[in-house]
């Protein structure tokens, strides 16, 4: 009982220690982000027009840039409680520990700093030689010497504060710099903001405070899972980054596309089959793109056209090479739709604005779909100006009509109108005017209104000319030329002609030409008279 009462004493002055300089971390901690905030660079993006309109690959998309500067990631922070909890933090030159056991009643606490010969002191019980070991490594040793001496020691170990220490980036980078991590940095997390357009992922040298110096591949890091390719970081580590050899592309249908930094002796096989993790089930690689930007026969670029030959004797690649290949998808058989749709704009602002702007959409379907499965599929591409009534198919020069109104919204109605490849299904708008004509003042097509009589259209006209126009005489015809009563409502399409029907119209008309001829005449008869040709 003795025992277990001064153990938990010592377990309460090691803990109050612990908070103590967790305390103390705390400062050091917000004094490093602050640090970290201040090394942060800005630089603008390198960019290169090598694009031409023959190849229209834009090289900006082989950048290895999302910005500069110096990450704030959380992992750049030190965190005791992080690195305790890991199996493999390594011990590092700047730890803060605290080791806490009792002397008999007598609780006794050290704060022991490990400097760079990594030989950490325990009391005057023993050194150890820390370097190479991971914390949980050097915890067992530490209290292993104890026990030895103290069995009723009740130790207690722990890491106060993890070490900060300064790694230097060089090469292909913004700018060289120095930063100030942690142990638990990785190489990729370090170098990520630092790379320029000609950065290397492929070849990153790291060479350690003992001057032995290691290449990198963050691709295999990433790709897959290598860790070995991604170290932690240790003091004094200095990063070169190096250049790039090959950067090419590849798009189309492919597992992965992307660009991808080849090694030697890599080319479209290893671009297809390694990087681009291997064909589609639709890829046709009888039709293979290659976009070549640099070429000495031309420096606009050139088109190349490859094959499965190609690909299987691992055709040569050049740097900023794009590869697309092609889709058997691509050779399904298509149609187009034309007039009064939506090409897919989702904003009701921008839809309004361009619903009276006739598109062209086309789109890929399977031998035997016929058009009412294929405009109930398609129903989105319809607009509130879509005249559906008055659709028609364009099939080698011949019109077949199509009234898309009982196929949407008719569930019973079956027409078999099957598609071939190269129709084009014209939607014609649907017009909203109403056409005035005759005598009237204004004359034209004015926007129809529902619920709305003749009279409201003749007033747009400007109203009957009454000269003209006896008893408000109207005409009001469809566009198929059936006539209207006046009393029914005007639909749209719809003419009204203001008949020119006034008699003393037309008699103020030919009266000067009737009175004219009428003077002519009786000054002829006159002159006769006078001649003597009438008696």
């Amino acid at each position: 009982m003795k025992n277990l009462k001064r153990n938990m004493k010592v377990l309460s002055l090691c803990l109050a220690a612990v908070l103590c300089s967790g305390l103390a971390f705390g400062q050091t901690q917000s004094q490093l982000l602050n640090q970290l905030k201040n090394q942060g660079t800005s630089s603008s993006e390198k960019k290169e027009n090598d694009s031409s309109d023959k190849t229209k690959i834009d090289i900006t998309k082989f950048s290895n840039v999302k910005k500069t500067g110096v990450s704030e990631d959380s992992n750049l922070v030190p965190d005791a409680q992080v690195a305790m909890s890991r199996e493999d933090y390594p011990v590092t030159a700047g730890d803060i520990y605290t080791l806490a056991f009792s002397v008999g009643s007598s609780p006794v606490t050290y704060s022991i700093p490990l400097d760079s010969s990594y030989k950490l002191r325990i009391a005057n019980l023993g050194v150890i030689n820390a370097k190479g070991l991971t914390f949980l490594e050097l915890k067992e040793q530490v209290t292993k010497i104890v026990q030895k001496n103290y069995p009723m020691g009740g130790v207690q170990f722990v890491l106060t504060a993890p070490a900060v220490f300064t790694v230097s980036v060089t090469g292909e980078v913004v700018e060289t710099v120095e930063k100030n991590i942690w142990a638990l940095v990785r190489l990729s997390s370090f170098v990520d903001k630092s790379f320029t357009d000609y950065s290397s992922l492929r070849k990153i040298t790291v060479q350690s405070a003992d001057g032995e110096s290691k290449d990198y591949d963050l691709f295999k890091a990433a790709r897959y899972g290598d860790l070995s390719q991604d170290p932690f970081l240790r003091p004094g580590d200095k990063i070169i980054v190096n250049k790039i050899d090959r950067k090419v592309a590849v798009d189309g249908a492919i597992r992965r596309p992307g660009y991808y930094e080849l090694l030697a002796g890599e080319n479209l096989k290893a671009l297809i089959d390694l990087y681009g993790d291997g064909l589609t089930p639709f890829s046709d690689l009888s039709r293979i793109e290659l976009s070549r930007l640099i070429t000495e026969k031309d420096s606009a670029g050139e088109k190349v056209y490859l094959n499965k030959e190609n690909y299987e004797n691992d055709f040569e690649l050049l740097c900023y090479d794009y590869v697309e290949i092609s889709s058997l998808a691509d050779l399904s058989p298509h149609v187009f739709v034309e007039g009064a749709i939506s090409d897919g704009v989702t904003d009701e602002t921008v839809k309004l604005e361009n619903s009276n702007v006739s598109k062209k959409i086309s789109f890929s379907f399977s031998e035997g779909e016929d058009y009412a499965f294929f405009i109930r599929k398609n129903k989105d591409i319809l607009t509130e100006v879509s005249d559906l009534q008055n659709a028609y198919i364009i099939r080698d020069g011949e019109k077949i009509a199509l009234n898309l109104m009982p196929i949407l919204y008719d569930a019973t109605y079956y027409a078999k109108v099957e598609m071939k490849n190269n129709d084009t299904l014209l939607i014609p708008f649907k017009q909203f005017f109403v056409s005035v004509s005759g005598a009237v003042y204004l004359p034209g097509r004015y926007p129809y209104i529902p619920d709305r009589t003749w009279d409201y259209y003749i007033g747009l006209a400007g109203g009957f000319i009454k000269e003209k126009n006896a008893g408000e005489a109207i005409v009001i015809t469809d566009v198929n030329g059936k006539k209207h009563k006046k009393s029914e409502f005007i639909q749209p399409e719809m003419m009204i002609e203001a008949k020119a029907n006034s008699g003393l119209y037309y008699f103020n008309q030919y009266a000067p030409i009737i009175t004219t001829i009428l003077s002519a005449v009786s000054t002829s008869i006159s002159v006769l008279a006078v001649t003597g040709v009438i008696n």
